[in-house]
């Protein structure tokens, strides 16, 4: 493990004070945003309009995609949008695209009722969620290429900041959707979800406008060894015609991260880092999927949801999510890891205390500010790991393997946390109790293999 220079607080507190730094905030925010649709807004949705938690739980299987958009990543590397590419450049025309997707998406939504054309809202849901798998590839890369190759210090602030900017989309847009849909409840409209999905889009919107303010770089080095990929392919082929440029092109473009990849870390060690990344996070998912389901199922308004879970846990996150940026730096990656995981772990046992006890907003408030301050610690590492791991060659589908491997863990197993649910016959304590032993697998793996991993923090 690296030591790294002590600083003091005020030293390591300025670093987010660059520039930079603002910019990552406004993409970490676009990246968060459609979490609420296909999350927290889409359960109660379901809920609200009678469904079970099972088929809720099951219909989260819509964010599996996340856990694949490394298939299509290499594509969204090196692919041009036409007309966007040449006005806005390659990451933000990609990320555009992607924004008037959702906005479409939107408005489908705003005119299906769910329990007459359930089918189409989950088919619709899963484009949201295609379209912003799709887009987070390129947002994480535009926002690593914020920061330069050597600057370790500025990349785990970048992380920090890129954590604040997706809890900041996802918290306030929550927050939004759940005044919005109560506020309309309230006036007697029956469709005042669907009416809630329009003022989103209106977010949307915002967001894509200060996008425009992100500034975006063209690498030679990289398109450089994008092509020596390519040619090393070609090179196979005894004749070099249309058809052998494009299977080369192809080959390149998919084999080239990932050989690069496994040659830096060596094979046994990139096995571990996949296999940590997988379960790393997975108990929090299994929280985050059924925790507003609970709420609503002790008694607690979309109001309460609101000012404790969206507005009160925004708050916490911003705070802890800077605070762990800074133990990051101070400390390194490794240690902010392990510390995560037992705080994750920590923290989800005192929803079993809250799912025991009689319905109380202090206790409310208490479990969540301690899960949001879990959560915000847990993913500025998470990321600063990740973001310290890829080859600036192949940024956005480096990147994506290895944050979709992590998705992968939260969404697929997951979707089955309705399912446990109703399995213990409704036992919220003892599924907290489970979701809190989740960690330590993931936990072993990286004791393991602490000393091998190639990590640059400078």
């Amino acid at each position: 493990m690296i030591e790294l220079k002590k600083q003091s607080l005020s030293e390591m507190f300025s670093i987010y004070f660059d520039k930079r730094m603002l910019k990552i905030l406004l993409l970490g925010a676009i990246s968060g945003f459609p979490w609420v649709l296909i999350g927290s807004s889409l359960s109660l949705w379901l809920k609200e309009d009678g469904l079970s938690r099972s088929t809720i739980g099951w219909a989260g299987l819509i964010f599996g995609v996340y856990a694949f958009n490394y298939l299509w990543a290499p594509l969204v590397d090196r692919i041009q949008i036409p007309l966007l590419t040449k006005k806005i450049g390659h990451r933000r025309g990609w990320i555009v695209l992607m924004q008037i997707l959702i906005l479409i998406s939107l408005f489908l939504w705003s005119i299906i009722n769910p329990t007459e054309n359930l089918t189409l809202v989950i088919l619709v849901g899963l484009i949201i969620a295609i379209a912003s798998a799709t887009q987070d590839i390129t947002v994480d890369a535009l926002r690593i290429e914020q920061i330069g190759v050597n600057e370790g210090k500025s990349m785990a602030a970048g992380a920090a900041m890129a954590v604040v900017g997706w809890w900041s989309g996802y918290k306030l847009g929550g927050v939004l959707s759940l005044f919005s849909a109560e506020y309309l409840q309230n006036l007697g409209f029956e469709n005042y979800w669907q009416l809630t999905f329009l003022i989103l889009g209106v977010l949307i919107i915002l967001m894509n406008i200060g996008l425009m303010f992100v500034d975006e770089t063209v690498s030679a080095e990289k398109q450089s060894v994008h092509r020596e990929a390519d040619k090393l392919i070609s090179s196979k082929f005894k004749k070099e015609n249309i058809f052998t440029k494009l299977l080369s092109w192809i080959g390149g473009t998919i084999s080239g991260p990932i050989i690069s990849f496994f040659k830096k870390n060596g094979y046994s060690i990139a096995i571990g880092i996949l296999g940590f990344i997988f379960l790393f996070k997975v108990g929090e998912a299994f929280l985050g999927r059924m925790s507003i389901i609970f709420y609503k199922e002790i008694g607690f308004s979309k109001t309460d949801i609101a000012i404790y879970s969206k507005t009160l846990g925004w708050v916490t996150t911003v705070i802890f999510t800077l605070l762990g940026g800074l133990f990051v730096i101070r400390s390194g990656v490794l240690k902010a890891m392990f510390l995560a995981g037992i705080i994750m772990a920590t923290t989800n046992l005192l929803f079993s205390v809250l799912a025991w006890s009689d319905k109380s907003e202090i206790l409310f408030a208490i479990a969540v500010v301690f899960d949001d301050m879990a959560a915000a610690f847990a993913t500025v590492a998470f990321v600063a790991f990740i973001s310290l791991l890829v080859d600036r060659a192949y940024t956005a589908t480096q990147y994506a393997l290895l944050a979709s491997i992590g998705t992968a863990g939260r969404t697929t197993l997951a979707s089955s946390s309705g399912a446990l649910v109703d399995w213990l016959n409704g036992d919220w304590g003892t599924f907290f109790v489970i979701t809190a032993l989740m960690v330590i697998p993931s936990l072993i793996i990286l004791w393991i293999m602490k000393d091998k991993l190639k990590l640059s923090e400078k």
